[in-house]
């Protein structure tokens, strides 16, 4: 049983779409999903009516991140089955990759640093409020990422980053 989430055997290759649906209008997080996925949907497209869908997309996208307050690239990669509950803040590189079932709280930035690389997240990853995660590391199935983590590198056998003594560094 995972402690962050309460959730037991969520798969990590499998998306669980339901944690995407949109249930009323007013769920930010799962609107913004709903145009990324909506855009990307319409842009394998041809044709006329595609085009004007994903500008529609493109508007309803700019909405919502104005909204949330989160910088999610339209065309960034992300698996099914993210689950977003507090979108303010969340800032995501377009070319950082995010599996099936993840978790990402607010505040938490995806990003590159000084000599390149994007962070991937496998499946089921779990991203505590405030996290940040830089450079070319990849954070494996079924981990946590702990509040306030600074996190630049992985451990091959990790499950979690904590902050060490107050200083948000792992």
């Amino acid at each position: 049983m995972n402690e962050f989430t309460g959730d037991a055997g969520v798969s990590s290759t499998e998306p669980d779409w339901s944690r995407e649906r949109v249930t009323s209008f007013w769920e930010p997080g799962k609107q913004l999903l709903k145009t990324i996925r909506g855009y990307q949907r319409c842009a394998t497209r041809t044709g006329l009516p595609a085009a004007l869908r994903c500008k529609l997309y493109v508007l309803e996208h700019r909405f919502w991140s104005v909204v949330t307050g989160a910088e999610i690239p339209i065309n960034c990669r992300i698996g099914g089955g993210l689950a977003i509950p507090h979108p303010n803040g969340i800032v995501i590189h377009p070319q950082a990759q995010i599996g099936v079932n993840c978790l990402i709280f607010q505040q938490v930035t995806l990003g590159t640093r000084r000599g390149g690389g994007f962070p991937v997240l496998e499946g089921h990853v779990d991203v505590g409020a405030g996290a940040k995660i830089f450079g070319e590391v990849v954070i494996s199935a079924h981990s946590e990422v702990r509040a306030n983590s600074v996190v630049t590198s992985w451990p091959p056998r990790s499950r979690t980053a904590r902050p060490l003594s107050g200083e948000g560094s792992t």
